[in-house]
């Protein structure tokens, strides 16, 4: 098993940015893709983007390609999400997960590991 702690959230105006850490422990990092998911106030949970265990490939949900960027240091068992040019809609709940297989997923059910999330507020 593996346990994930997000970090990093809080208030930003909009046009600012926030980079969250996503620390891993417990089983081998290496073995875990790693997911980024979002959940604003009365609406569903949405995929952000997630990376493989090797950092070799990224993947990025249409609504963030081009402001956010996903990196990893598996030296450090930690996953980052930095996000720029912050707009109020981009205010949610963030979440990492880690999923074991060789694809890509998207869907949260998916996923076989998930932390309990870090609140980003982004103020207009």
């Amino acid at each position: 098993q593996v346990q994930l702690v997000e970090s990093g959230g809080g208030l930003v105006q909009a046009g600012g940015s926030l980079r969250l850490s996503c620390a891993a422990s417990g089983d081998t990092f290496t073995r875990y893709n790693i997911g980024w998911f979002r959940q604003a106030p009365g609406k569903e949970r949405e995929y952000v983007g997630a990376v493989t265990w090797n950092a070799g490939n990224t993947y990025y949900a249409d609504s963030v390609r081009g402001r956010f960027t996903i990196s990893r240091d598996n030296a450090k068992n930690t996953v980052y999400l930095q996000m720029n040019s912050l707009t109020p809609e981009d205010t949610a709940l963030y979440y990492c997960a880690a999923h074991g297989t060789l694809t890509q997923l998207v869907a949260w059910g998916d996923y076989d590991y998930r932390g309990q999330g870090t609140q980003v507020t982004v103020s207009s």
